[in-house]
């Protein structure tokens, strides 16, 4: 099986996921993520407009079936703080919104920040979030939340793999929850990503590895254990290049499509040099400069 690598792409007008398609077919990606919409508002652009039937084509040509097509909610929805009943209600109903137009795009996992307590506390945070999921999921559905782990600052939930363990056995349902493993995010958490082999035996021990869906692929710009959250390019920060390589190229994660979320440079987007460096198990420190 190929490397499944992509990049956090844009879906905008006028071309909308048609150009999103395009630019997945000249980064060479062979996996991809969008938002259905702006991340910081709820305001969508009909699913008539966004030639959908044109982009999946030219993905399907270009090697990117839906099982590698991932839709990211926007940040804004936080479904661990209960101080604003009717806002946390508009959240509940988007987020299904949102399940359903990323399904039109035939995408089967939405990927959901878990949000944030606000200072209420991780078990109050924890037991909002969990409200919220029972109540948003019983509406059947094909796809699947996979829930972030997070990097711990601002009252996050899940920064800890055991908060995360947490979440999916406290839900009726788990079966309809997967999880994004963000290298960023765990390291700027405190865990050592580089030390694969041990930190797999710890996401088996405490999630499993089966649940895991998604990958989001960063280097921090931070030292481990910051709880930052602040991405930095691929060998650019304090992970590194090679740690990153083992990731893409683990076999446990072969089917798991793996997606950067690196920042551009100089406005222009690195995802293809970075694709290219990690499927080719070879680091040029000054591709940037090559852009």
């Amino acid at each position: 099986m190929s490397l499944l690598l992509g990049s956090h792409l844009p879906l905008s007008a006028p071309s909308y996921f048609l150009g999103t398609a395009r630019l997945a077919k000249a980064y060479g990606e062979s996996a991809a993520m969008f938002y259905t919409g702006a991340p910081q508002n709820t305001l969508r652009v009909p699913l008539s407009k966004m030639m959908i039937e044109e982009g999946s084509a030219l993905m399907d040509e270009g090697g990117i079936p839906p099982s590698s097509r991932l839709v990211h909610a926007p940040y804004i929805v936080n479904l661990a703080n209960r101080s604003d009943p009717d806002k946390l209600k508009r959240m509940e109903t988007f987020l299904l919104e949102e399940m359903d137009r990323a399904f039109s795009f035939g995408s089967s996992l939405l990927v959901l920040h878990p949000g944030s307590h606000l200072g209420a506390g991780e078990e109050e945070g924890t037991r909002n979030l969990l409200l919220s999921l029972e109540e948003t999921l019983r509406k059947e559905s094909p796809v699947v939340i996979a829930l972030e782990t997070m990097a711990g600052k601002g009252g996050e939930l899940a920064s800890t793999l055991e908060g995360m363990k947490k979440i999916i056995e406290g839900f009726s349902r788990p079966e309809r929850l997967a999880v994004c493993l963000d290298t960023c995010h765990l390291f700027d958490a405190g865990y050592d990503v580089s030390d694969l082999p041990g930190l797999k035996g710890e996401i088996e021990r405490t999630i499993g590895l089966h649940r895991v869906k998604a990958i989001h692929l960063n280097d921090s710009k931070n030292p481990r254990g910051s709880h930052k959250d602040r991405h930095a390019n691929i060998g650019q920060g304090y992970i590194g290049f090679d740690a990153l390589c083992a990731w893409a190229h683990d076999p446990d994660f072969a089917s798991v499509p793996k997606i950067l979320e690196t920042p551009y440079f100089e406005g222009k987007a690195p995802y293809k040099k970075e694709i290219e460096m990690l499927r080719n198990s070879s680091y040029d420190p000054d591709f940037l400069k090559k852009l």
